[in-house]
C-alpha cells in the first residue's frame, strides 16, 4: 500500500468522451479523457472506460471507479505484477444490471505509466492532486445527461480519494472497497506486522511512518525503507498521511455502502467498522471469502491470498456487483 508518486503540470480541465461503440454482453463502451490541472505547468492526459447498459431509454446511474494504490490501472492490474481485471469485471457485471461505470489509469499507470514518468516530478507529489483528477471525471459525469446520479466508488486508497471528492462535487452516494477506517501510517504498520518484519526492522518502520505523520522527513538507513521511503516519495505521503478517512467520512451527507471482505491482507475489518461507526448512516457489508482485490479466496495463508493478485480468470466475490447496483439504484 505504498503511494507511487507522481506529480504534475498545468492544462485546460477538460474531460472529453470519445465515442468507439464497442458493443458486446449487452453494452457499449466509449473512451473518456481527462487533462490534469495540478500541479501548475504539468501536460499530462488520462485515459479511461465508460461503460454503458445496451437499450437504456431513460437515464441510469453511473459509477466512478477510482483505483487503489501504486501504478494501479482502470482493469485493477499494473506493471508491477498485478493481473486482476477485478475493476473490468466489476464494470462489466454493473452494465448487465443496468449501472454505466467510468474507470480511469490514475497518474502513473496504464497508459500514461512511461509518460507521466517524463512528465511528473515524485517529489512534487501531493496526495490532493488525486483528488483533483477525480473531481475531474465526476464533473464531468454531472454535466451528461445520460445519467440520473453519479456514485464515486474508491478501491483502498482510491476509497480515501473517493470520499473526499464525493464530499466536493456532492456525489449522489460513495462507496469504499476495501478501504482504510485509520490513517495510512497505522494501517502500515499493520501491514509489516501481518506480513512478518523481525522486531528490530518494524521498529524501524515505525518510527518513520510516525515521523511522516508528524510531517518531518525521515531518512532510513534499512536499505528496504530507503526504497520504500525515498525522499521523492516522502512529501506525497507526508499529504496523504495528515488525512482520517473515519473524520472524512463523517462529513459525508449522501448515502454510503463501505464493503470489506474478511480474508483481506491489506485492510481489516476493524477498518471497515470504524468507518461505520463514524457514519452511522452508512451501510456495511462483508464478505467472508473476499480479499483485497474483491475476489474469494478459499485459505487465509499468505501465499494462497497473493496468487488470486495474479488470476484475471477467477471471478469477482458472488453478490458483490449486485449489492452495489442495488445500493445505487435504489
Amino acid at each position: 500500500m505504498f503511494l507511487s508518486s507522481f506529480p504534475l503540470r498545468r492544462s485546460a480541465p477538460i474531460l472529453l468522451l470519445l465515442l468507439s461503440c464497442l458493443s458486446a454482453l449487452g453494452q457499449t463502451e466509449e473512451s473518456i479523457r481527462y487533462a490534469i490541472t495540478q500541479p501548475a505547468n504539468a501536460s499530462l492526459t488520462l485515459e479511461g472506460t465508460l461503460t454503458l447498459p445496451d437499450g437504456a431509454t431513460k437515464p441510469v446511474p453511473v459509477v466512478l471507479l477510482i483505483a487503489g494504490s501504486g501504478p494501479t490501472d482502470r482493469d485493477c492490474n499494473s506493471a508491477t505484477g498485478l493481473k486482476s481485471d477485478a475493476f473490468k469485471m466489476l464494470a462489466d457485471s454493473l452494465a448487465q444490471q443496468g449501472v454505466a461505470v467510468a474507470r480511469y489509469d490514475k497518474r502513473g499507470s496504464g497508459k500514461n505509466l512511461f509518460l507521466a514518468a517524463n512528465v511528473l516530478k515524485p517529489q512534487e507529489h501531493r496526495f490532493d492532486f488525486y483528488v483533483s483528477d477525480a473531481i475531474g471525471f465526476i464533473r464531468q459525469l454531472q454535466a451528461d445527461k445520460r445519467f440520473s446520479g453519479v456514485f464515486v466508488a474508491g478501491h483502498s486508497e482510491g476509497s480515501l480519494v473517493g470520499m473526499l471528492a464525493a464530499r466536493q462535487t456532492n456525489a449522489n452516494g460513495f462507496i469504499s472497497l476495501a478501504g482504510a477506517g485509520r490513517n495510512i501510517a497505522d494501517v502500515m504498520k499493520e501491514q509489516g506486522r501481518r506480513l512478518g518484519n523481525p522486531a528490530d526492522v518494524q521498529a524501524d518502520v515505525d518510527a518513520a511512518l510516525d515521523s511522516l505523520k508528524q510531517g518531518y522527513p525521515v531518512h532510513p538507513r534499512n536499505p528496504l525503507l530507503k526504497s520504500q521511503l525515498s525522499p521523492a516519495a516522502q512529501p506525497g505521503l507526508i499529504s496523504w498521511m495528515k488525512y482520517d478517512p473515519a473524520t472524512e467520512l463523517s462529513a459525508y451527507p449522501k448515502p454510503v455502502l463501505i464493503v470489506q471482505g474478511r480474508k483481506d491482507l491489506q485492510v481489516s475489518v476493524a477498518d471497515a467498522e470504524r468507518l461505520k461507526a463514524a457514519n452511522a448512516a452508512a451501510r456495511l457489508l462483508l464478505f467472508d471469502d473476499m480479499n483485497h482485490i474483491l475476489k474469494n479466496v478459499a485459505r487465509t495463508s499468505q501465499t494462497d491470498n497473493f496468487k488470486t493478485y495474479n488470476n484475471p480468470t477467477l471471478p469477482l466475490t458472488p453478490g458483490l456487483a449486485t449489492a452495489i447496483a442495488q445500493f445505487v439504484k435504489q
